[in-house]
């Protein structure tokens, strides 16, 4: 079965503290990776993080579904929290991560201040109780 990964190098660091984690020896010439798409591979859905923790050595993250019991009259709505999915990532693919979930929350608070300009006034509080209109 054919080693999958994106087309890159391995992780730049000042230190090679990054790569050295990520099992490539310091002072080793960088592998160019193609990737191989696997059509099989699953798609797991996930509407929160129930856990997450990080022992030095990896990331573990936990993703779950939550489903809503049948509601009744008068009664309190309860429901589960199920795991989904279980993701373990070594500290160079979580510092991967963390580098690529900042650019999707650039770009997503780019196009909020981009709708919210074409459509209405930014609310910014002042530190009182009092909210602030003002236009981009």
């Amino acid at each position: 079965m054919p080693v999958e990964s994106d087309k890159r190098s391995a992780p730049k660091s000042e230190s090679g503290d990054a790569r050295a984690a990520a099992g490539v020896p310091i002072g080793s010439a960088r592998a160019t990776l193609r990737y191989v798409d696997r059509p099989d591979c699953n798609e797991t859905f996930a509407d929160s993080i129930s856990r997450l923790s990080f022992d030095g050595q990896t990331l573990r993250i936990e993703f779950a579904v939550s489903r809503i019991d049948e509601t009744k009259p008068d009664t309190p709505v309860t429901g589960r929290l199920y795991p989904a999915c279980r993701l373990v990532l070594t500290p160079a693919a979580a510092a991967d991560l963390m580098q690529k979930m900042q650019q999707v929350a650039a770009a997503l608070m780019q196009a909020r201040l981009q709708k919210q300009g074409q459509s209405q006034p930014i609310q910014e509080s002042n530190g009182a109780d009092k909210t602030v209109h003002k236009a981009l």
